[in-house]
């Protein structure tokens, strides 16, 4: 016999358990693309609490659709043993050309993440962030369908230690930042440069020297490195989407004291 009443209070009283726990945590990512999946990933390995707050309801940003639906992506050969990694399998198409499957990809970074210690909030966006003594402390909330819908709701707030905006071209949560009129961020006009048109070999190269830390306590990873930075978009090249995950973990283990 089912109840469905007790099928209910199963999904609420998990949800809640979670989201409850996450209200503080060291590290908090907006954007579950192939960017901040990734860093998550790296995070979580070595045992740092992370959580990933993503507005859609499907994760993986623009990975699961690969190339104009067809879903395939292309990493080069600095990426490759991240696939590996991560589970993905792929093949050489041609020399520093690697050909994978975009869903297989986006569900086993999801899969490794989640299996690491990640717990990953879709549905759920960020809308503003919250800064005190000149840093960023923690992500203000608000329910994916909340926005679409052009309702006002007043929102919820998490508060982190780091917090990682990688919600790709739009970089939302340094637009955020920067519409506060309060904060310089680190560019060099001090505000969101915006992305450049397309330039694969370029905007690969760019996005690892992108990813950092654009005010205390906020870093910047994928696609909206390259946004803020005034970089070219790569098009469904996404070994430098990796490499930038990786990286932005790398650059918080430091800062935590945690990448031994």
């Amino acid at each position: 016999m089912l109840d469905e009443v007790i099928i209910s209070r199963a999904i609420v009283e998990g949800f809640e358990r979670d989201f409850l726990e996450f209200l503080e945590t060291e590290v908090a990512i907006a954007g579950a693309g192939p960017a901040g999946l990734t860093a998550s990933f790296y995070l979580a390995k070595k045992g740092v609490k992370t959580a990933v707050f993503e507005r859609s309801l499907r994760v993986g940003g623009g990975m699961p659709g690969g190339g104009m639906m067809f879903n395939r992506i292309v990493v080069q050969e600095a990426a490759r043993k991240i696939l590996g990694e991560l589970g993905v399998r792929y093949i050489e198409y041609q020399k520093n050309y690697y050909l994978a499957d975009s869903l297989e990809a986006t569900s086993a970074i999801t899969y490794r993440a989640i299996q690491a210690g990640v717990k990953i909030f879709n549905l759920i966006g960020v809308e503003d962030v919250m800064v005190k003594e000149e840093r960023v402390c923690g992500l203000v909330l608000n329910w994916g369908a909340v926005k679409a819908a052009n309702l006002h709701v007043d929102p919820l707030t998490i508060r982190c230690r780091v917090a990682v905006d990688a919600t790709g071209h739009d970089c939302e949560v340094v637009r955020r930042l920067e519409e506060k009129g309060q904060v310089k961020l680190n560019t060099l006009s001090g505000k969101v440069m915006g992305e450049g048109p397309m330039w694969a070999e370029r905007g690969e190269a760019a996005i690892l020297e992108n990813t950092r830390e654009v005010y205390p306590g906020l870093y910047v990873a994928g696609m909206a490195a390259n946004a803020v930075y005034g970089s070219p978009r790569m098009g469904p090249i996404f070994g430098g989407m990796l490499l930038s995950g990786k990286k932005v973990a790398q650059l918080i283990l430091k800062e935590l004291g945690k990448e031994g």
